[in-house]
């Protein structure tokens, strides 16, 4: 048998058995609190951040390794420094994913939204999580993963439809940051992950959507602990295909 890593080293308990860690970006509901859910069903040890308190992220808490931390908003830098801090003397983490994002008037085709409107969207969901991962790739455990929730519709050869523009564009323009930000960090021991949640019944996604969240929610995490390990930047959804860019 191998020996363990540094960082395996770090987490493993007093039988030998290493304890995953994952940090979750935005888990006050929706996928971000299935995929809490999933993970501490296969016992990783969650961090799980909100911008306000959670009654259904305080019951998932009962009876497992589960940190909560609350004020944690991804377009606010002083949050994320402050979070950070706190995490300071924390293991690092095998895997970060940045959850948050918004479909704020979505329908409206992004030339007739106010320019505040299209300026905010493209703020939280594609500045935003690239801002944070700079903030905590060093945070990364070697062979870790850091995980951008995207989606289907920011590929641009398969936008044929046109709706949702300022949300499409929002997250193309995650992807090309987050292409630029692994090869900004091409050396780095981890990999990147852009990972399309499929459509599911959340808020954003609406009642006609074809997945629930624990069916999109479980997939993904079934995806991601397959990754481990690999480095690169890859387009995902929910079971393991490649998303055209």
């Amino acid at each position: 048998m191998e020996p363990l890593r540094r960082a395996d080293r770090l987490r493993a308990g007093s039988a030998g058995r290493v304890t995953r860690r994952v940090l979750i970006v935005g888990a006050s509901r929706g996928l971000g609190l299935g995929l809490v859910a999933q993970f501490l069903s296969r016992g990783w040890d969650v961090t799980a951040t909100v911008r306000r308190p959670s009654l259904a992220l305080d019951e998932l808490a009962a009876g497992h390794s589960l940190r909560i931390e609350i004020g944690v908003d991804i377009d606010d830098d002083s949050a994320v420094a402050d979070l950070r801090a706190r995490l300071a003397e924390a293991p690092d983490f095998d895997i970060v994913f940045v959850v948050a994002g918004v479909a704020t008037q979505a329908g409206t085709p992004a030339a007739l939204l106010p320019r505040d409107v299209v300026g905010s969207v493209f703020q939280t969901n594609a500045v935003s999580p690239i801002r944070f991962a700079e903030t905590f790739h060093r945070r990364v455990a070697p062979g870790g993963l850091i995980v951008l929730m995207t989606s289907k519709l920011g590929s641009v050869s398969l936008n044929r439809g046109g709706g949702w523009s300022s949300y499409r564009a929002s997250k193309a323009a995650l992807n090309t940051l987050a292409r630029s930000f692994a090869g900004q960090h091409k050396g780095a021991d981890w990999g990147v992950i852009l990972m399309h949640p499929g459509w599911v019944r959340t808020d954003l996604g609406g009642r006609r959507a074809t997945l629930d969240v624990e069916t999109s929610a479980r997939g993904m995490v079934n995806v991601l602990e397959g990754r481990l390990g690999q480095r690169g930047c890859a387009y995902l959804d929910y079971a393991g295909e490649t998303v055209p860019w």
